[in-house]
């Protein structure tokens, strides 16, 4: 039986999140020509586009994916999820993976779409698992990151492509993965230096 974490605490922070990209791309095209993450205007001092352009989709298909893997993840990690640090954690991963691609990707000039910070969470949830001694986090994050070496050798699939008409942007999944798996970390480094404290005080 499926234990889902379905507290509102847990699931009101992933709901905030997808309601405000639904309602972004009910207003498209204009959501995109003002928010969407583009090279040319965020040179012209745009830069608000860096955040923005992770919310919105290219047609219902794309959106339909990212939504699916965000409840996907609501349902593995949702334990972890509390509004205020869940939509945090999201906008770091989602800034993690456009500015990667500013800085390390110049030949891409347009970008939309959640997945990016959706692989960023992934590697979050997975090192949270590893952190409360799941084993199942090994697994995770290792196949993040096999998924990901996979599409940068063998490239994105061309259904998925076909499906959400554009390219998949492989470097955004790599950006927002690597963001989510440092801040993971340091997630795990701080909970290890305050139980240290912590063992120290009961110590003295």
């Amino acid at each position: 039986m499926l234990n889902l974490p379905l507290a509102p605490r847990f699931w009101l922070g992933p709901l905030i999140i997808l309601t405000i990209s639904a309602l972004l791309y009910g207003f498209e095209p204009a959501s995109s020509q003002w928010l969407a993450y583009d090279r040319i205007a965020m040179q012209t001092g745009e830069w608000w586009r860096l955040l923005t352009g992770n919310f919105l989709h290219t047609n219902g298909y794309h959106l339909l994916l990212n939504a699916a893997g965000l409840l996907l993840l609501w349902g593995l990690h949702g334990d972890y999820y509390r509004p205020l640090p869940f939509i945090l954690l999201l906008m770091a991963c989602a800034l993690g993976a456009t500015i990667g691609l500013y800085w390390w990707t110049p030949q891409m000039s347009w970008y939309v779409g959640l997945s990016g910070a959706l692989h960023g969470l992934f590697a979050w949830g997975a090192l949270m698992d590893i952190r409360h001694g799941l084993k199942s986090g090994y697994i995770l994050i290792l196949g993040i990151w096999l998924k990901i070496g996979y599409e940068t050798w063998v490239g994105p699939s061309q259904d998925v492509e076909s499906l959400i008409g554009a390219t998949v942007a492989t470097d955004a999944h790599l950006f927002g993965a690597l963001t989510g798996t440092v801040l993971g970390l340091m997630w795990i480094l701080r909970w290890c230096f305050e139980k240290g404290e912590r063992h120290g005080k009961e110590a003295a």
